[in-house]
């Protein structure tokens, strides 16, 4: 099975909203970094725009990768960045065939 990778950019609308997030974050990471499948996800505030997060996540396989997109979209965090811009490039996920 292929690892997924997600590499990218969260990106907020003002300082208010980037301090929002970075409060969140770190009961989202541990969360995150406790999943089964989950090998990397570390997030990190650009050092040149205090509104701008990188992100950077790798998941053992597919499975893995969609229970993580399952639980945030769940979570509170899921809940309270909804509404934010996501600049994500994701690889290794296979193609899904339809009818």
């Amino acid at each position: 099975m292929a690892r997924v990778a997600l590499s990218g950019a969260l990106l907020c609308r003002s300082l208010a909203e980037a301090e929002r997030v970075a409060a969140l974050l770190p009961e989202h990471v541990r969360l995150t970094r406790a999943e089964p499948g989950c090998l990397r996800f570390d997030v990190a505030r650009a050092a040149d725009d205090p509104t701008r997060f990188e992100v950077e996540e790798l998941f053992a396989d597919a499975a893995a990768f969609r229970a993580h997109q399952a639980r945030t979209a769940a979570s509170r965090w899921g809940r309270e960045t909804r509404g934010l811009r996501r600049d994500f490039t994701v690889t290794g996920l296979p193609r899904e065939t339809g009818p």
